[in-house]
């Protein structure tokens, strides 16, 4: 349920329906500007030290290219996460309630975005990897900054297919009413929010009417829960 402080702290809220709209109530949240630091920073870095490489060039189109897939997979395996009895314990994963949340109420722009903890972590362990793994700290920046700006344009997606926006363009329609077929048809199809390359090759992007209206699009458990 929204709560009267999210609904008094959004001037359109999700009803935004022209792109300034959208964006004025888009850079109201904590994560667009959290991932934009981490991208200003890491592009910062890697411009003063120069010296680019057509290594640079295959880090950026590797991560644009796996892109679909990561969101396919975290998608699937941790935002449709189930919870899990292990003895008198019960697995659940932060995200995953989350998101149970954000299908019970997809209209909630506080539900939207990738919840707070999960992106601080999430940030910290690929800024961590990357600076581990890269053989020069120029490639090291170069895919914090990729990986930075990705995320901002998967928050920026989300966000907008979630409003009232009408898209001219023919992908964001396409991303917009997947997105929306995922919310309010079946949620076991349509993963994928910035490309939907993954879902057709991974076979989870059916015509509409070949599957049928599922009741617990709303309700992810099944179980009256949302949480």
């Amino acid at each position: 349920m929204r709560t009267a402080a999210v609904t008094a702290r959004s001037a359109y809220g999700m009803g935004a329906r022209t792109l300034g709209q959208a964006f004025d109530e888009f850079r109201r949240w904590a994560s667009p500007w959290l991932i934009a630091s981490v991208l200003v920073l890491a592009l910062g870095g890697r411009l003063s030290l120069g010296g680019f490489t057509p290594t640079d060039l295959w880090v950026v189109l590797g991560f644009v290219a796996a892109q679909p897939f990561v969101e396919w997979v975290v998608h699937v395996v941790m935002l449709h996460w189930r919870p899990k009895e292990v003895g008198r314990v019960t697995l659940d994963l932060h995200a995953a309630k989350k998101h149970r949340a954000h299908h019970a109420d997809p209209r909630d722009p506080s539900l939207v975005f990738i919840p707070l903890r999960v992106l601080v972590v999430t940030l910290v362990v690929e800024i961590a990897l990357w600076w581990a793994v890269m053989p020069r700290i120029e490639l090291a920046l170069t895919a914090i900054a990729t990986v930075a700006a990705v995320g901002l344009v998967y928050e920026w997606t989300h966000f907008l297919v979630h409003t009232d926006h009408t898209p001219t363009g023919r992908l964001l329609a396409v991303l917009r009413r997947n997105h929306r077929l995922h919310h309010f048809r079946n949620e076991n199809y349509w993963f994928t929010i910035t490309n939907p390359v993954a879902d057709h090759l991974l076979g989870t992007a059916p015509a509409k009417d070949e599957v049928e209206v599922s009741p617990t699009a709303r309700d992810l458990l099944g179980a009256g829960e949302t949480v």
